[in-house]
């Protein structure tokens, strides 16, 4: 299966706009994601919000399979959330520490996952340590496992960093955690969507994912993923009358699904267009969609990498669509201010998002441009172009 551009790009209204490099902050959603969303407001509007959802109950019923399909999972293991920070937090605060617990992580982990870490070690006395990496930049999997003794409780990793094209190895982080039989929390932020993600394969015991991402969804989606097994061995920090069941005066029941990390109130256009972007992807292939976007993305950092004064600042062996790089005598907001005016748009990392990492390698920002499948060649050319010009 290949990627017919010529097809996909119609459905994608922002193509004719703009030369859309920040995917890896929010895609461009393509027609059915938007009419979607749209639909159902339309929809709320005319009979209800309440009678909408009713209305569409099949529908957002579907989500959950969709959602599953994407990463081979069943739909009692999908929760559909906020966002991926809402879907982590629900899984990583549900589980419980002591005193000399360990949390293993990675040195290109996330702000946000590094700050809870920080906050639960403050309250309970658990150690969060950072797995050192190999030579070429990922998670290096052979110290992972001589880390490894009876007080690591968590091992919680980023598979692809949001400041560059690092891939680390989840499969191989996953068979760590299942022959130690140690929870592993993956969060695929950045990588559904550009990734043929196979949690089966993977064998992470949970994983958090956004809608708006690669997976081309909307703004205030996401979901969160939890093995069957582990489900009812979690309980989430908070529940209500959606998560569980208030069975009599002074008692109360859980859910026996993953539903059980959701909440009552939710964005129920939003869902349906998740649903959307999750079919999108699967009709287009994400195998096709991986490949495609990683070549582009490799194609992208030969030519910025031939520039003078330009430095591409990927690193680790298997490398995904995001490129990063900086421009001797430019700062990286300089750089996306002279591409927005050029109708090119880019991202800005800052070593606040991924402190561990952009500290080691004496990194303040880079510029970020994340490829997708729907950009074109002449769009790679128009991106080098124009950086060579500022």
């Amino acid at each position: 299966m290949t990627i017919d551009l010529d097809r996909l790009r119609p459905d994608t209204p922002g193509c004719a706009e703009v030369a859309h490099f920040n995917n890896a902050g929010s895609s461009l959603p393509p027609l059915p994601v938007l009419n979607a969303v749209i639909d159902h407001l339309k929809l709320e509007a005319r009979i209800g919000g309440y009678e909408a959802a009713n209305q569409e109950s099949d529908r957002l019923e579907a989500v959950y399979s969709s959602i599953a399909k994407l990463i081979n999972a069943h739909p009692d293991e999908i929760a559909l959330v906020e966002n991926a920070t809402r879907g982590w937090d629900m899984a990583f605060y549900a589980l419980k520490f002591q005193p000399g617990d360990r949390i293993l992580t990675g040195i290109a982990e996330y702000a946000s996952n590094v700050i809870s870490y920080l906050q639960i070690a403050q309250k309970t006395g658990a150690v969060v340590e950072a797995v050192p990496n190999d030579d070429s930049g990922q998670v290096s999997v052979p110290d992972l496992e001589k880390m490894i003794d009876k007080r690591v409780k968590l091992l919680s990793f980023t598979h692809v960093p949001t400041n560059g094209g690092l891939v680390n190895p989840a499969a191989e982080i996953g068979a760590v955690a299942r022959r130690h039989d140690i929870p592993f929390l993956l969060d695929a932020c950045q990588s559904v969507g550009q990734i043929d993600i196979d949690v089966a394969a993977i064998g992470c015991t949970m994983l958090s994912a956004t809608g708006r991402k690669y997976l081309r969804g909307p703004r205030g989606t996401g979901f969160l993923y939890v093995q069957r097994d582990w489900i009812e061995r979690l309980e989430p920090p908070f529940l209500d009358l959606h998560a569980a069941e208030w069975v009599a005066p002074d008692r109360y029941e859980i859910r026996k699904d993953a539903r059980r990390f959701e909440n009552w109130e939710s964005y129920v256009a939003g869902r349906l267009g998740l649903g959307a972007a999750a079919d999108y992807a699967l009709k287009v292939g994400m195998p096709a969609i991986e490949a495609d976007l990683t070549a582009k993305a490799a194609r992208l950092r030969e030519g910025l990498s031939g520039l003078p004064g330009v430095t591409v600042h990927d690193i680790g062996r298997k490398k995904g669509g995001i490129v990063t790089f900086t421009k001797a005598g430019h700062s990286a907001a300089a750089i996306k201010a002279a591409l927005s005016q050029r109708r090119i748009n880019v991202s800005v990392s800052g070593a606040s998002s991924t402190l561990f990492d952009m500290s080691a390698r004496g990194l303040r920002e880079l510029v970020r441009a994340s490829v997708h499948y729907v950009n074109s060649a002449a769009e790679l050319d128009r991106l080098i172009a124009a950086v060579a010009e500022i």
